[in-house]
């Protein structure tokens, strides 16, 4: 196992277009400390290291050893998880891949991610061990956000919302387990 450089960080950081002081207040850090970081001129504190790694969506392996690792296996990589939701009575149907599905008689279309297009306000903060998300958009009967999904390339957190709800979840953080 190694250390993180600067390069794996500014990598990452780029690949998932956050600027450099977005990772710092993910983190809590000062944005000039990412900058020393990624020219070379310091190495983040080992305190910071779990919170770094999930700000740039890498397990810590990844991060320390520089090594991306992504589930190849087309059939069981999660994050070509599809959703479907019958609009009749918002049964929500999850596949590994694409599919035709139908639930009450209708063939149900594919559900796409929500990307914070339509001025919703989506805002994700990280504590405790946990991902917190909530959500500004209007809840009634006739126009909500039917689930919350949080998806890994091993797991899926889904989170059934209603009508006249507020928008609060909280997602466990994946956690990585290392046996010594």
């Amino acid at each position: 196992m190694g250390y993180v450089t600067g390069k794996t960080i500014k990598e990452l950081r780029e690949k998932r277009k956050v600027t450099q002081k977005e990772l710092a207040e993910k983190i809590g850090v000062g944005d000039k400390a990412v900058s020393k970081w990624e020219t070379g001129k310091g190495l983040p504190d080992i305190g910071v290291i779990e919170e770094l790694a999930g700000a740039l969506g890498v397990s810590i392996a990844e991060l320390l050893t520089g090594e991306l690792r992504e589930n190849g296996n087309k059939s069981a990589n999660m994050r070509k998880m599809c959703f479907y939701v019958c609009p009749v009575c918002g049964n929500i149907i999850t596949s590994v891949g694409h599919g035709t599905f139908s639930c009450c008689g209708i063939t149900l279309p594919e559900v796409e991610a929500e990307k914070d297009e339509e001025g919703h306000c989506i805002c994700v903060e990280t504590a405790d061990n946990e991902h917190s998300v909530t959500i500004q958009h209007p809840m009634g009967k006739g126009h909500y956000i039917s689930f919350i999904a949080y998806v890994t390339t091993d797991a899926l957190n889904l989170v059934k919302l209603y009508p006249e709800q507020g928008i609060s979840v909280r997602f466990r953080k994946k956690v990585m387990v290392c046996i010594l």
